[in-house]
């Protein structure tokens, strides 16, 4: 029994010594490996529902003070021949190009000082999402004219997250974290039909929405000591 104790207290002790690695250094440099997350919806689009996967699109920056710290992040996506349903499912088909990136600044706070730490954030930001491609009617006997559209949405986010990072090491941790993202935006669409005129009409939008996104899993490498 007494063994037991022994073991128990040596474990705890060490555990505590690993637990305040990103404490001891002043700053955290981190790399988003793996992202899963909603875009913002595009036009008339019916799929809002699907998720991006993304890898290697993301990092992040920590300026640690033990418990506390302030963080700085960002993600960066293009996809060529993206593609949706437009209005609905048998009207219109959409493919262009999308691109999507935003930077954020706030502030993270650990729960304790154990080797397995959750955490929660909140972050305010900056985002932006543009899509240019062509929108066709699904039905080949409909009388409506291809077109080509330029949507751009730009704008402001909330974001709380929730995440838990693993200290594999002095210098190293591997992190997960869940977020949603709370994005008011300012839209500008421009369409230019595909007729002799080359028709152009412009509409102007502010929309509000809220894009999930489920997980993101990176690695975090701890940098210049406090010691």
């Amino acid at each position: 029994m007494n063994r037991i104790i022994l073991f128990i207290a040596t474990l705890l002790i060490s555990s505590s010594a690993l637990a305040q690695v990103d404490g001891n250094y002043n700053y955290s440099i981190g790399v988003k490996g793996y992202s899963m997350m909603q875009l913002p919806k595009i036009l008339q689009q019916t799929n809002t529902d699907d998720y991006a996967t993304m890898w290697l699109n993301s990092g992040i920056i920590r300026l640690n003070d033990n418990q506390m710290a302030f963080r700085i992040s960002g993600h960066y996506f293009y996809k060529k021949d993206f593609t949706f349903k437009n209005q609905c499912d048998n009207c219109e088909n959409a493919t262009g190009n999308l691109s999507d990136y935003s930077i954020k600044l706030g502030f993270e706070k650990n729960f304790n000082y154990s080797i397995i730490q959750p955490y929660f954030a909140v972050d305010l930001g900056y985002r932006s999402n543009n899509f240019k491609g062509d929108i066709k009617s699904v039905n080949p006997a409909s009388l409506n004219l291809p077109f080509t559209v330029v949507a751009s949405k730009n704008g402001g986010t909330l974001t709380p997250v929730m995440g838990l990072k693993i200290n594999i090491g002095k210098q190293i941790s591997l992190f997960a974290e869940s977020s949603i993202d709370f994005y008011y935006a300012y839209e500008r669409q421009e369409t230019i039909l595909n007729d002799a005129a080359n028709t152009r009409t412009f509409a102007k939008y502010t929309k509000f929405e809220s894009l999930l996104n489920p997980v993101t899993a990176g690695l975090q490498i701890h940098l210049v000591g406090k010691n």
